[in-house]
């Protein structure tokens, strides 16, 4: 088995070798992320210049690969050829806030694992809720062996063709993680304001600020699950096709 692991935050990032660590004992594990934060750049895959990939280290003294490229291209190269070795499972991760409801179109976590579905393989994409304003490092310890728990059973069972499963974790000790529910989308909500400022020179610019968005946990919902302290497991499809709105639009009037 081998496994490709990959993140959107960076090759440095604490989740990434937490999450490279759990899954060595399932079999052979090729870590390959970008040289930098991509954290909710979507889902974007490099085109219009050549892609760099280098040799690195992780904190652990692993050999690692770093790529100027964005989460989408570290999982493209390795399915187009740049590993001798064909890759079986797509882990990324472990992002260390939840991506919930329409955070997986944002998402660069999410959207590496898409990039597996995309390719014909199982993806699998791991995030940590951690409450808002934390300050200091974070245990990751508890996402990684839930990872491994995940991957296990992926491995095992398979996924269907051009889908992927986003796990969320509860930021708790794993003792006291009640279980896993398997869910559907919740409701994200945003709270994004423009905020307009003015540079030195007296031209314009603005970020999107706001404050940290939170969710409606409903039952059944990711947002429900972790409210209670369950791992949130969500099977995610690459269709995005709204069936039940075909017929509507066919009796438009389209001429």
């Amino acid at each position: 088995m081998h496994i490709l692991v990959t993140n959107d935050d960076g090759i440095h990032a604490p989740g990434l070798l937490a999450l490279a660590q759990a899954l060595r004992p399932l079999g052979n594990v090729t870590v390959l992320a970008p040289d930098r934060n991509w954290s909710a750049s979507g889902h974007v895959k490099t085109l219009d210049r050549p892609l760099r990939v280098r040799p690195a280290k992780l904190a652990d003294g692993s050999d690692a690969l770093t790529t100027d490229g964005a989460p989408s291209d570290c999982v493209a190269l390795p399915l187009l050829g740049l590993l001798d070795r064909k890759v079986d499972l797509v882990v990324s991760g472990i992002n260390p806030w939840a991506n919930l409801g329409h955070d997986v179109t944002y998402s660069g976590t999410v959207t590496a694992a898409m990039e597996a579905a995309i390719g014909g393989l199982p993806g699998i994409a791991v995030s940590l809720n951690t409450a808002p304003g934390h300050q200091g490092e974070r245990d990751y310890a508890p996402a990684a062996e839930i990872a491994r728990r995940v991957a296990v059973k992926v491995m095992e069972k398979g996924l269907p063709r051009h889908t992927l499963v986003s796990v969320n974790v509860p930021y708790r000790p794993l003792e006291d993680i009640k279980g896993v529910h398997i869910t559907r989308q919740g409701l994200r909500v945003y709270r994004d304001e423009l905020v307009r400022r003015t540079d030195p020179h007296g031209n314009p610019y603005y970020w999107i600020g706001g404050e940290f968005p939170d969710g409606v946990p409903d039952d059944g919902t990711d947002f429900g699950a972790l409210a209670e302290g369950y791992v949130s497991i969500t099977p995610l499809q690459l269709d995005m096709t709204a069936y039940a709105m075909m017929d509507e639009l066919r009796g438009w009037e389209w001429e």
